[in-house]
């Protein structure tokens, strides 16, 4: 028996939170690593970040990340997020300020 396909989640909202997740993982990942790209670790949880917001059960209904009842990430990279938002959340307000507002209003 196979389970039916879930259609990914591409609307308005969906697409902002991943405007606002890439930037923030790029952010961190150039104030901590001091690369010049993004790196391997920081790109593999960009995508699955990404990868968790288009199949989000809440779809365009979602609610920020960190009070959602349900937590679709595995504890790995939940902790890795934990800590780009930590370390890049400050950050953001100087380098994307219109991106932060919203983010902040999302909760």
């Amino acid at each position: 028996m196979t389970r039916p396909k879930r259609e990914l989640n591409n609307g308005p909202n969906i697409q902002k939170e991943k405007l606002i997740v890439s930037k923030m993982i790029r952010l961190y990942c150039k104030k901590k690593h001091h690369y010049g790209m993004i790196c391997e670790e920081c790109h593999e949880l960009e995508s699955y970040a990404l990868k968790r917001l288009s199949f989000c059960l809440f779809g365009e209904e979602k609610t920020a990340c960190s009070n959602c009842k349900i937590h679709c990430y595995k504890p790995v990279y939940r902790e890795q997020i934990k800590k780009v938002m930590r370390s890049a959340g400050p950050w953001m307000i100087l380098w994307h300020p219109i991106y932060s507002v919203k983010h902040l209003l999302n909760k």
